[in-house]
């Protein structure tokens, strides 16, 4: 109990030395990662036993991590841009994207480490520039304009807490506040944040196996929704085989070829809501009077290959394809998110503007300080 006690302080010490910044594309909303901490488990019959946050040969989680996305030439076709009225501002064409690039940092903190309580902070960044084959002028759709000026960009703060309530069973919650769109060296306001967060109820049966049910308050795929969650994390007798998962969100198989590499074959959905929030000169109106936002969801289905560079520094590396899931212009009616439960109910505004995206292939790397 004294060992496991140590090494858990002396990780807060180091961690808390280290600086701290903000998802998910996003989101972090309902991005839990449940290899973070270290055993918490006792050698005492005497003390009570809890649930282990991780279980056996699960991926090491990632402390902080610094990386870059890039996908390559694909065509954006926009709608018309309507107004409220329903008049027509601006007509669609297509145009070529040669290359879609950004960084993602993302940071997390372990505040409380304990047998009876875990209690995770981050933060990230991620930034999205948009390299066009020909500059859109003030003649084309004001997506394309806004979309080259500017980009897209998220940056935001989340918490986990995970609690065991005794040897079997868990109580784990994530909750996250995300600040996207289009804005550059002044932030949007504090009114334009989004809110996302899942609670889940569940069991570690083994030291190989763990699950969990819950739901989630999510913008994985663009726009607001409550959705079902389910966690499955199990690793192979030999411990060469595992399944990672946080359905829907993502779903990976992992080969360990040994504890310093691994590969993992799977899927991710990844999105957020964009505020359109910077005006541009000769478009003859604000888009800050307009409140739109881009609802940007993809899937990505990918290969990842992880190993370690030295000691507890990793690099990770992903190639895959991106498929565009939604990508629509959508206006806020009196401020508030429109909820359409996946576009099925009735009586809801129209999108302002439904656009269409083809599909690259996208490539990303990373280097990692992971947990011990």
């Amino acid at each position: 109990m004294v060992s496991n006690f140590l090494k858990l302080t002396t990780a807060v010490f180091v961690l808390t030395s280290m600086p701290v910044f903000a998802q998910t594309d996003g989101t972090a909303d309902d991005d839990i990662d449940w290899s973070l901490y270290e055993d918490l488990g006792f050698e005492d019959e005497s003390i009570k036993r809890y649930a282990n946050a991780k279980i056996e040969g699960l991926s090491p989680a990632k402390l902080i991590s610094l990386g870059s996305d890039f996908q390559g030439p694909y065509s954006i076709t926009p709608g018309d841009l309507n107004r409220a009225d329903g008049s027509t501002v601006a007509g669609g064409d297509e145009m070529q994207v040669n290359s879609t690039s950004g960084i993602r940092a993302e940071f997390n903190l372990p505040v409380i480490s304990q047998t009876n309580l875990v209690w995770q902070m981050g933060a990230n960044y991620w930034n999205t520039s948009y390299n066009y084959a020909e500059t859109p002028s003030s003649s084309d759709n004001p997506l394309h304009q806004t979309l080259s000026e500017h980009g897209l960009r998220t940056s935001g703060i989340n918490t986990t807490v995970y609690k065991p309530l005794d040897e079997e069973q868990f109580i784990l919650f994530q909750g996250s506040a995300d600040m996207s769109g289009t804005y550059g060296t002044s932030l949007m306001p504090t009114q334009y944040l989004k809110y996302s967060a899942a609670v889940l109820w569940g069991k570690r049966p083994t030291e190989k196996k763990q699950w969990a049910v819950g739901m989630a308050r999510t913008y994985r795929v663009g726009e607001l929704n409550y959705i079902p969650v389910i966690l499955y994390n199990k690793t192979s007798a030999n411990n060469k085989w595992g399944t990672e998962a946080l359905f829907p969100a993502r779903v990976h198989v992992r080969r360990t070829i040994n504890p310093r590499n691994m590969v993992f074959l799977g899927y991710e959905l990844q999105g957020q809501s964009f505020r359109m929030y910077e005006n541009l000169p000769g478009l003859g109106f604000d888009l800050r009077d307009e409140d739109l936002e881009i609802r940007r969801g993809e899937i990505r289905v990918r290969a990842v290959y992880e190993f370690s560079l030295k000691n507890f520094i990793w690099m990770s590396v992903q190639a895959g394809y991106r498929i565009n899931y939604r990508y629509d212009v959508d206006r806020l009616v009196s401020g508030p998110d429109i909820y359409r439960a996946f576009g099925l109910i009735d009586g809801t505004p129209d999108y302002a503007q439904l656009n269409g995206l083809t599909n690259p292939f996208y490539v990303n790397v990373s280097v990692n300080l992971v947990s011990p």
